[in-house]
């Protein structure tokens, strides 16, 4: 089984590629680093591909990674960023920033890999990251809101377009996740409420495995008692 994974390095995606390997897949990993972090316990598995310098909301370069891979059954678009400001103090810049972190990323990825998909006449599936804020609103950013909206549409949109070529596509709908790094930036939160990325990256193995073979067009909610 052969799997993209975007934003693997990050906390999430970490935990994601480890579940995947443990499933047996083969990753495929598009990464803006030069090279694979070594703290990953997994950058030097056999099963794991990393391609390094490629800038997810470049067009030319996201359809040159896509068209290099093998048959392709799932694509995973982890990938993005975070900012938080009341809309007052929220620039053109700010917004345009988190719309190609978040939204054109994930639009890209999902073209690129319906397009793989769809020729090898098996099908597939494609899991999107969006936001708890999307479908439970909290004031104070307007531009990562927007954004993660963006890709909760593109994921019910693409659903039905595709549906016909047996490709499933769902998102899942995070709160706050449990990494060292929002840890240092709430240090008073009560941490134990949050998912951890095992957690979720449990989630997004189902819906990109060949057992959800119901489940489309959903925003699945990870965030237990957050």
């Amino acid at each position: 089984m052969h799997v993209v994974v975007t934003g693997g390095t990050g906390a999430l995606g970490a935990g994601v590629v480890d579940v995947l390997l443990e499933r047996g897949a083969t990753i495929y990993l598009p990464m803006i680093e030069p090279t694979l972090p070594t703290h990953l316990p997994w950058c030097d598995h056999a099963r794991v591909h990393a391609t390094a310098n490629v800038s997810l909301d470049d067009e030319a370069q996201v359809s040159a990674f896509y068209a290099r891979l093998p048959e392709l059954w799932a694509s995973i678009h982890l990938v993005g960023g975070f900012a938080m400001a009341p809309i007052a103090e929220t620039s053109l810049a700010d917004f345009e920033k988190q719309w190609r972190l978040n939204t054109v990323t994930c639009f890209l990825a999902c073209r690129e890999a319906v397009k793989a998909m769809r020729k090898t006449g098996r099908g597939g599936r494609i899991v999107n990251v969006a936001s708890r804020p999307v479908v439970v609103p909290a004031p104070g950013m307007i531009s990562y809101v927007a954004s993660k909206a963006g890709v909760a549409s593109i994921t019910q949109a693409l659903a039905a377009e595709v549906l016909a070529d047996n490709i499933l596509v769902n998102a899942v709908l995070p709160s706050t996740i449990d990494t060292p790094a929002n840890r240092a930036a709430m240090p008073n939160a009560d941490y134990t409420k949050w998912p951890s990325p095992a957690q979720i990256a449990q989630s997004i193995a189902f819906l990109s495995s060949s057992e959800n073979a119901l489940t489309t067009g959903t925003l699945v909610p990870v965030y237990g008692r957050a």
